[in-house]
C-alpha cells in the first residue's frame, strides 16, 4: 500500500471506514449540484459497491478529513477479470467547497500509485490501464487527469426517455421474452461475458462481481428485467435497475437499463429492440417515470443509433481517462 497522501494544512487522511457510508453519500450529493451527474447515492448502496471482498478498505481506498468531516476521498476498485490489459478504475471527488486546495492532485496521485501496485500484484504481464470517468461538468477534474497524465480513452452518453409513447414489443420467430429468472443468473453472466468479448474496457464479470455489482444489489429489479431465449437458452437480456436515492432526489422513479446484450450469433433479428421494449412497458406499468441508459459512443454493434430509434435521447456526457502503464512483469 502506498503511504497516505499528504494533504494540505488542517487536513488529515485515512483509509474509509463501513461507517463513512452515511457521509461519504451526503458529500456526494453536495457535489453532484455542482457536477451534474444525474447520479444521487445512499449508504446502503455505497455499501454494496465498496464494502466486500473485492474493495480492501484498509488499502483501497483515503478519506480526507477536516476534523470529523469528510471533504473527500478516492477508492481504487479492481472490477473483475481482464481480458488484454489489467483495468483499475479509481472514483473519488472532493467536496466544491474545498477544490482548488490540493486535496484531489493528491488523491490522484495516491490513487495512480496503488492501480500501480495492484497490477504488479495481480497482473504483471499485461499492461496496465487505470481509469477515471469524468462527467463532462466537472471541468475541473478534467483537468487535473490531463495534466497528470492521463487521456481520453471512452465516451459514453447517458440517455434517458419518458416512459410514454412506447415502442411496440414485437413478436420474434423462435423467440420467447420472458421476465429475470434467478435460476438462470449464472447462465446470464456467462451470455453477458460473450456479448461484450469485443468490447474496449468491458471487464469480463466472474461469479463474485456478477452477483455483488449487478444481479445481487438492492437496486436490481428482476421483474422489471427480461431475457430472450432461443430453444430454451438465453440469447439476449435487458438488465433493469432502480436506485431509491435518486427518486428521494427527483421524485421520479427510474428504470436504469444496467446491461443490454445480445449473443453475436442472435444478432440482427430484433432481439435487442425487443428485450428493450418489453422491459420499458413493464416499467410504465410499474409506475416509473423514465427509462435511463448509458451507452459507449464507440458500440461497434450499433447500440446508439439502436436506442435513439426506441426514443432515448442524450441527457449528459461522461468521459473515461486512463493512465497506461506497460506489462511489468
Amino acid at each position: 500500500m502506498p503511504e497516505l497522501p499528504e494533504l494540505p494544512d488542517g487536513l488529515t487522511a485515512r483509509p474509509l471506514r463501513a461507517g463513512d457510508m452515511p457521509a461519504l453519500a451526503a458529500l456526494l450529493d453536495d457535489a453532484e449540484v455542482v457536477d451534474d451527474t444525474g447520479e444521487h447515492e445512499d449508504a446502503e448502496g455505497l455499501g454494496e459497491f465498496l464494502v466486500n471482498d473485492r474493495v480492501d478498505l484498509g488499502l483501497d481506498t483515503v478519506a480526507a478529513l477536516s476534523g470529523d468531516e469528510l471533504v473527500g476521498y478516492v477508492s481504487t476498485v479492481d472490477l473483475g477479470d481482464h481480458r488484454d490489459e489489467y483495468a483499475v478504475m479509481a472514483y473519488g471527488c472532493v467536496h466544491p467547497a474545498r477544490r482548488g486546495q490540493g486535496i484531489g492532485r493528491a488523491l490522484l496521485g495516491w490513487a495512480t500509485v496503488r492501480c500501480g501496485e495492484l497490477h504488479r500484484e495481480r497482473h504483471p504481464e499485461m499492461p496496465g490501464r487505470f481509469g477515471v470517468g469524468v462527467p463532462s461538468a466537472n471541468t475541473s477534474l478534467e483537468r487535473l487527469v490531463r495534466r497528470s497524465g492521463f487521456a481520453p480513452v471512452q465516451y459514453y452518453f447517458v440517455m434517458r426517455r419518458p416512459l410514454a409513447d412506447l415502442p411496440p414489443v414485437r413478436a420474434l420467430t423462435d423467440v420467447q421474452l420472458v421476465p429475470f429468472d434467478p435460476d438462470r443468473d449464472e447462465e446470464v453472466r456467462l451470455a453477458h461475458n460473450v456479448a461484450f468479448v469485443d468490447h474496449f474496457g468491458t471487464a469480463e464479470r466472474d461469479a463474485y462481481a456478477w452477483q455483488t455489482w449487478f444481479t445481487g444489489q438492492k437496486a436490481f429489479r428482476p421483474q422489471l428485467s427480461r431475457l430472450a431465449l432461443v430453444d430454451g437458452a438465453v440469447v439476449g437480456y435487458t438488465l433493469v435497475y432502480e436506485y431509491d436515492a435518486d427518486t428521494e432526489a427527483t421524485g421520479v422513479r427510474e428504470a436504469y437499463f444496467g446491461q443490454i446484450g445480445v449473443l453475436p450469433a442472435a444478432r440482427g433479428r430484433g432481439v435487442a429492440s425487443a428485450c428493450i421494449a418489453a422491459s420499458l412497458h413493464a416499467a410504465a406499468a410499474d409506475g416509473m417515470g423514465l427509462a435511463g441508459l448509458t451507452v459507449d459512443t464507440n458500440n461497434t454493434t450499433g447500440a446508439l443509433g439502436l436506442y435513439e430509434h426506441l426514443g432515448f435521447a442524450v441527457d449528459r456526457r461522461e468521459t473515461v481517462w486512463a493512465y497506461r502503464v506497460p506489462a511489468a512483469g
